[in-house]
Parts: structure tokens; C-alpha cells; sequence
């Protein structure tokens, strides 16, 4: 008999132990890791990268949690199988239009208010690893865009020794909108940055798990593009931010400088939460709580940005750098040859000279020998360069790169390579947005004529960025030497047919517009 109940005690513990590890090796093919609201499992490629997808970072902000900070994640029970991307935030239908092909924009579906949603790809073989940690912020002039995007692919830039996190944020109306009620009830007596808070609210939580996924928490570097670079700005302003990153990327996008209209201010936003309020017969703030996101998106189209809040931003991003409080980290900034945002008819060449001699007066002259309209197609074509360009990405970029080259390392680059086109989308050369999928290897995404020196620059630009991420600096074995950015010599990247460091070649002009606008 004992010796029956011995063979019976190991009988069990062989059958419990076998489970054990029947479950121990399910859980490491699905590539399960904690978090700290509970367990997600990932997808591995056939590159080794295991990337998790529409992981929760706040609740989902409806109901009443809409215009609220972003809440905590509610913690749940079992693994939560991460294998495709979360909604992206509420907008207008995406559809292709001017340079921007389907592969630059959101999916068709799903789109909703819950979108609080972010994604990881790690190529670590384990949470030991303490690999730098690239978190992007996306496009869209704060009223579209999201992390679903094709060309916002993190699989490449895991493949070469960086973990990359992105992450959805409230846009347009859900996401800036002010009201006095919402002031008041924030306990900070401002309010309308939510979709700023959502981005800090992710970077908080790469803070808190990325070393589970093999991250190093004290080694993050936020990039954006656009309205995403815009929000890097943001982000080095923002004394809520403080000590969460330790480098930044601002690629065609700034907002140092003081009349831009880049950022409200929140006396006047809330005056216009209360007019759309008075708009759709909802004067409470439970009331508009209570309109179907459908309805907001269709009838409010006030322009929606961040505001200088007293709280996230407690004054302009211009006033923060000017006083030297902005976060003093080594930044990667740039911006394109062919930007390409100017949309209308362009003016005749006399015409474009009569609105410069308005605007500059006796400097007219000069600014008409940078930006020449002798003729019709001539001004034309000054006026996509200096509208498109120099007025909304040039000057700013410039400036941000002066100011944070006081007090940290500046890399700055120019991409001017021609992105091959076809049909509608020839003529817009090195436009806005182009430089992304090179930059984080992701020209398998867009349907272009791709030719060798596409596929040579993006490995040069992806090093490029990867060594930044790390370290950075850009610079690395078998590279063009990247030289340090100073205002006196300007020296800068052109990133094009065959990348080189060169002085600035529009220095003067930018010198010029910096003084004439009265920044």
C-alpha cells in the first residue's frame, strides 16, 4: 500500500509539473510580459521582433472621462492577447489627397473615442537587455492622424537594437477643447491639453514597463514628426515631462517662436468652448458630455492645438526656451527641401509683390531678390518656398536648433532626396512627411518606383537615427561625419542622393525672416 500511494504521489506530481511546463512554454511562445495592469502576449516576425499591439495605457476616455486627464488603466485578470492595433482617435474619414498616399494615413477602421492605445516592438532577447527606448508621436496637424499609420512600423528600428513604443492621442475636438467648467474641475484651474496629457500619460507608462520588454526606462528618446514634432516642442516645455526622456527628435515641426499661432491661450479657449457650447444648445458641461462623437466631429470645426494652460504648459514653448527652463537634452531636428504646405491658388507675380510690399516695406526689395517673382511661374514657385517652407518649418526649426544648442548637443539635417512618384503624386520632390519612412526603414509600405539610392539612404538615415537613440549622436563607422550643430557655422546634414555635411545653405534668408517677422 505504500508503495502504491508513494507511485500515485509521483504519478501527480510528473501530471502537475508537466502542466506547469506546458504552460510555462505556451506562455513563452505567445511572448507573454507584465505589465503593470497585467499580462499581454505579442507576435513574433520572421526578423526575431515580437511587436504588441493596442495595449491599454489609460482608460478609455467616454462617458464622463471625456475632456479628463487620462485615467489609469483598470488591472485585469489573464493574458490579453495584443496582436493588432487599438481604434484610432476620432477624425474625418481618411482619404488620400495632395502628396499624402493612403500608406501616410490612419486605417479606415476602426476609429472611436476609446483609443488610448499604444504598441511595442522589441527585438531583446530578454527584460535584461536595458535597450534604448524610441516613443513617437504622430502627425496631423492635431486633428488627425494615429499610430496605425504604415509608415509608423516599428519592426526595423527593433531590428537594430532599439525598442520602439507608439501610442495614440486625443486629436481635434476630444482632444483640445477648453470650457470654464473644465477649468474648474481639473483642480488646476485650466484645462483643454488632454491630447498632450495622453502623450505624457504614455511616456509614463514606457517609464514604468518597458523593462519588462527589454527597455531601458532611463533611456528614452521622443520623436515626432509634423504636428508630432510640434509636440516635442511641447514636451521639452511641459514641466510634467520633465526626467521622462532623455533625448528628442523634431522632424518638420517647431513652435519656439512667439506670434505663430501655433498655441492658444486659455482665456480664449475657453470663450470658445463656451460658444460651441451655445452652438449645439448644450450649455452645461454634462451636456456636452452627452453628444454622440459623430455629431462633435460634424459640427465643431473650430482649429483645435495646444494652449498655454498654466498647467502643462505653464507659459509659451517661446517664453520657456527664451528663459532656459525647457528639459536640456541632445535633440535631432530638420526639416525638408520640398515641404509643400501651402494649399490654393498661388498669387500672380504682381500681385505676390504687392502683398510683400505691404508685409516688409522697405526691406521688400530684399526679400524679393531671395524670393524672386519675376514673372508668374517664378513667384509661384517663390511663394511654395516661402509660405510652404521657410515662414512654417525653416524659420522654426532654425530657431529651435539656435536655442536648444545653448544649453545641449544639436544635430540638424536637410532631406532633400526627391521621393519617386508616379500619376498625381509627381512634382512634390522632398515633401512633407517623405523623410519618415526612410528615417525608420519603412519603404516597403509605400507603394513608390523605389530606386538603389532609395535603399541606400534609408539604411544611412535609419543608422543615423538608431545611433541618436542610443547614444545621442548620429555618427557611426562608415557613416558621413554628422558634425555638431552651432549657430556660427551652421553645419547640417543634407540628406539626399549622397549624404554630406555642409553650412547651411539658407542661413542668410532665415537670418533675414527671424528679424523682419518680429519673433
Amino acid at each position: 500500500m505504500k508503495t502504491i500511494s508513494l507511485l500515485r504521489t509521483s504519478l501527480l506530481w510528473l501530471v502537475f509539473t508537466g502542466a506547469f511546463a506546458t504552460a510555462a512554454q505556451a506562455q513563452s511562445d505567445n511572448h507573454v510580459v507584465k505589465t503593470e495592469s497585467g499580462l499581454v502576449s505579442g507576435v513574433k516576425s520572421e526578423t526575431g521582433v515580437v511587436s504588441y499591439k493596442g495595449i491599454p495605457f489609460a482608460q478609455p476616455p467616454i462617458g464622463n472621462l471625456r475632456w479628463l486627464a487620462p485615467q489609469p488603466v483598470k488591472a485585469w485578470k489573464g493574458v490579453r492577447k495584443c496582436d493588432v492595433f487599438g481604434p484610432s482617435p476620432v477624425q474625418g474619414k481618411p482619404a488620400p489627397f495632395s502628396m499624402w498616399s493612403q500608406e501616410f494615413l490612419i486605417p479606415q477602421q476602426p476609429i472611436s473615442e476609446d483609443c488610448l492605445y499604444l504598441n511595442v516592438w522589441t527585438g531583446a532577447p530578454s527584460s535584461a537587455a536595458k535597450r534604448p527606448v524610441l516613443v513617437w508621436i504622430y502627425g496631423g496637424g492635431f486633428t488627425s492622424g494615429g499610430s496605425a499609420v504604415p509608415i509608423y512600423d516599428g519592426e526595423a528600428m527593433a531590428s537594430n537594437g532599439v525598442i520602439f513604443v507608439s501610442f495614440n492621442y486625443r486629436v481635434g475636438v476630444f482632444g483640445f477643447f477648453s470650457h470654464p467648467e473644465l477649468s474648474k474641475e481639473s483642480g488646476h484651474s485650466a484645462s483643454g491639453n488632454y491630447g498632450l496629457m495622453d502623450q505624457i500619460a504614455a511616456i509614463k507608462w514606457v517609464k514604468k514597463n518597458i523593462t519588462a520588454f527589454g527597455g531601458d526606462p532611463d533611456n528614452v528618446t521622443i520623436a515626432g514628426q509634423s504636428a508630432g514634432s510640434m509636440s516635442v516642442n511641447d514636451l521639452l516645455a511641459s514641466p510634467l515631462a520633465k526626467g521622462l526622456f532623455q533625448k528628442a527628435i523634431a522632424e518638420s515641426g517647431a513652435a519656439v517662436l512667439g506670434n505663430n499661432g501655433d498655441h492658444n491661450e486659455l482665456r480664449n479657449a475657453e470663450q470658445q468652448g463656451l460658444k460651441i457650447g451655445e452652438q449645439l444648445k448644450a450649455p452645461t458641461l454634462a451636456d456636452l458630455r452627452k453628444i454622440p462623437a459623430e455629431q462633435l466631429l460634424k459640427e465643431v470645426h473650430s482649429g483645435f492645438r495646444p494652449i498655454v494652460d498654466g498647467y502643462v504648459l505653464p507659459q509659451s514653448v517661446h517664453d520657456c526656451f527664451v528663459a532656459g527652463n525647457q528639459s536640456k537634452v541632445p535633440l535631432l531636428t530638420g526639416w525638408n527641401q520640398n515641404e509643400g504646405l501651402f494649399f490654393g491658388k498661388p498669387k500672380s507675380a504682381e500681385d505676390f509683390k504687392k502683398d510683400i510690399e505691404q508685409q516688409y516695406g522697405p526691406d521688400a526689395g530684399t526679400f524679393l531678390q531671395y524670393y524672386p517673382a519675376g514673372n508668374d511661374e517664378q513667384a509661384s514657385q517663390s511663394q511654395l518656398a516661402y509660405y510652404g517652407r521657410d515662414l512654417h518649418f525653416g524659420v522654426q526649426e532654425y530657431a529651435l536648433a539656435n536655442m536648444q544648442s545653448k544649453s545641449a548637443k544639436v544635430y540638424v539635417y536637410r532631406f532633400t532626396r526627391i521621393v519617386p512618384a508616379t500619376g498625381q503624386y509627381v512634382g512634390y520632390g522632398a515633401f512633407h512627411t517623405g523623410e519618415v519612412p526612410y528615417a525608420y526603414g519603412n519603404l516597403k509600405f509605400v507603394n513608390r518606383p523605389w530606386e538603389s539610392v532609395d535603399f541606400d539612404l534609408t539604411k544611412t538615415m535609419l543608422t543615423y537615427w538608431a545611433n541618436f537613440i542610443k547614444s545621442g549622436n548620429p555618427n557611426g563607422t562608415d557613416l558621413p561625419v554628422w558634425p555638431v550643430y552651432e549657430q556660427t557655422n551652421s553645419q547640417i546634414m543634407i540628406l539626399g542622393d549622397h549624404p554630406h555635411a555642409e553650412k547651411m545653405p539658407d542661413k542668410q534668408i532665415l537670418e533675414f525672416l527671424l528679424k523682419k517677422q518680429k519673433y
